[in-house]
């Protein structure tokens, strides 16, 4: 059962990884949006 468990929070990890990743590529495109509006 610990086998279970351990390989449940690498799976877990590699999920909060991607998800923040996805997450800053979102931010960075609106940052650089926002900037191209601010500038024209």
């Amino acid at each position: 059962m610990s086998k279970k468990t351990e390989e449940h929070g690498v799976d877990l990890r590699g999920t909060l990884i991607s998800v923040f990743f996805v997450g800053i590529v979102i931010i960075a495109m609106w940052v650089a949006v926002y900037l191209m509006y601010v500038a024209r």
